[in-house]
């Protein structure tokens, strides 16, 4: 088994990334910006106030980026509290496995905690016995630190952890701070690369084939 499983949110265990573009494109609509699905699709996984910083540029418009995350987290959270979730395949199945199984859990999000609690009152029960949200860290995915600070605060080494990610700027995150990555693409390509493993979905694995990666890399055939 690995020594811990440390979750993206957003697009890897619950699909709300056009949840975040649908947020991105009303505020340009009430300020009179500009705005594409493309540029929507470059911030995926990304720091909030980064990506506030590059919305706020690319339409033109006056609000803070402090604004624009307050704007854009409430509608997410008020989705997750209320509408019908998408929960990406295999993800609830993995998460119950690895919990009756007794590995330590963390959520790793780049969203806020807002965010991260609207989703835990949804499941069954909390199985994270950390979460690591965009707004408690100093510097946000890309960078290490998010990975690192759930790997601490569940007390276990990183170099035997297991991310579980489903975008190109996660997945450097989580690689920076030593972890093994499984890679669930959603809405944008991740490369292949050094300690991380590429799937098309969860479904149908388990705690097990994580547990190679630690010990291989690469889930068994």
């Amino acid at each position: 088994m690995p020594a811990a499983v440390l979750w993206d949110l957003d697009g890897t265990i619950v699909d709300t990334e056009p949840v975040w573009l649908a947020a991105e494109f009303s505020l340009a609509r009430r300020y009179g910006g500009e705005w594409t699905e493309e540029d929507g699709l470059e911030l995926i996984g990304s720091d909030l106030l980064d990506a506030a910083r590059t919305i706020r540029e690319r339409m033109g418009i006056q609000p803070t980026p402090e604004e624009i995350v307050t704007a854009m987290v409430g509608e997410v959270a008020d989705h997750l509290r209320h509408a019908d979730l998408v929960w990406r395949p295999g993800a609830i199945e993995m998460i119950d496995r690895l919990a009756a199984a007794g590995v330590p859990q963390a959520l790793v999000t780049m969203s806020y905690t807002e965010i991260a609690e609207a989703l835990i009152t949804r499941m069954a029960s909390n199985p994270f016995g950390a979460v690591v949200t965009g707004d408690r860290v100093t510097q946000g995915k890309p960078h290490p630190e998010p990975y690192l600070t759930a790997a601490r605060a569940l007390g276990v080494d990183p170099a035997r952890c297991v991310a579980i990610e489903d975008s190109g700027t996660g997945t450097r995150s989580a690689v920076a701070a030593g972890c093994q990555v499984l890679v669930v693409p959603n809405l944008v390509p991740v490369e292949a690369g050094e300690r991380r493993t590429l799937v098309d979905s969860l479904a149908g694995l388990g705690p097990a084939d994580l547990g190679a990666l630690v010990a291989g890399p690469g889930l068994p055939r």
